[in-house]
C-alpha cells in the first residue's frame, strides 16, 4: 500500500513527453567533464545482512521530500541508508544492510554516474563489478523495471568486453579519449538519459509500497 503518494501516474506520464530533449541536451552539456577521486574498486556483493531495520528517518523529512517530488524522495531514504553507513559503501558497512537498501543505493550510484558520463565514467570509476558482477539487474527487474534490467545486461556484455581497459589508471586527456574509443556505449548511455525520469519514479514507487524494507520511519 502507497504511503506517501509521490506523485500521480497518469500525470506524470503525460510529463514525459516533454522530458527527452531537456534530458538529453543537459546529458550532453555534462557529459566528459567529471571524473571521480576514487582511490579504489567497488566489488561488493549485494547482499546483506537479515536484521531489524535500523535505519531511521522522521515521518516529515519523508512527507517534505515527497511533497518536492519523486527525486527528493528517493535522495532522502539514500540519504538516511548513507547516515546510517557513515557515507561509506564497503564491505564492513554493507553488513549493517539488507538487499534492499543496497539495491537503492546501487541503483542511486548508476544513475549519478551515468547521467553525469555515461557508463564509461561508471565503469572507470570503479562501480562496473558492483554493477554488474552481482544480481543488480535482477533485483531491479524484481522491482518492476524490466527494461532498465535489460538495459544492465547490455552494458554488462560490453562491460566484459572493455571494463579492463576502461578501468585502467589514466591521465586527464585519455580518459576523455575513452569516450571516443568506446563509442559502443553510446547508445545505452541515451537509452539510460531518455528514461531516467520514468526509472526512478519507478523505483520512487517502489520504496514508497515498501518503505518498511529500506527505512524505519519515526515520529521525530
Amino acid at each position: 500500500m502507497r504511503q506517501y503518494r509521490i506523485f500521480e501516474v497518469e500525470s506524470f506520464i503525460l510529463r514525459l513527453f516533454t522530458l527527452p530533449f531537456n534530458k538529453i541536451r543537459k546529458y550532453y552539456e555534462r557529459k566528459n567533464v567529471f571524473r571521480s577521486s576514487l582511490t579504489h574498486k567497488i566489488t561488493l556483493p549485494l547482499q546483506g545482512v537479515k536484521q531489524m531495520n535500523e535505519v531511521r528517518i522522521t515521518d516529515g523529512e519523508l512527507k517534505d521530500a515527497a511533497s518536492n517530488g519523486m527525486d527528493a524522495f528517493v535522495d532522502a531514504v539514500v540519504n538516511a541508508i548513507n547516515e546510517h553507513i557513515g557515507g561509506e559503501l564497503t564491505a564492513e558497512t554493507m553488513t549493517m544492510l539488507n538487499s534492499q537498501q543496497i539495491t537503492l543505493l546501487a541503483y542511486h550510484i548508476l544513475r549519478d554516474e551515468v547521467m553525469d558520463g555515461g557508463f564509461v565514467q561508471l565503469i572507470h570509476n570503479g562501480y562496473g563489478a558492483f554493477i554488474f558482477k552481482n544480481s543488480f539487474a535482477k533485483a531491479i527487474k524484481m522491482w518492476g523495471l524490466r527494461d532498465l534490467s535489460k538495459l544492465i545486461y547490455e552494458a554488462h556484455t560490453l562491460y566484459n568486453m572493455y571494463g579492463a581497459e576502461i578501468e585502467k589508471d589514466c591521465t586527464d586527456e585519455e580518459f576523455m579519449a575513452l569516450f571516443e574509443r568506446y563509442e559502443a556505449f553510446d547508445n545505452l548511455d541515451d537509452t539510460f538519459v531518455e528514461n531516467e525520469e520514468l526509472w526512478t519514479a519507478m523505483v520512487a514507487d517502489y520504496v514508497d509500497n515498501h518503505l518498511d524494507d529500506f527505512v524505519e520511519v519515526t515520529k521525530e
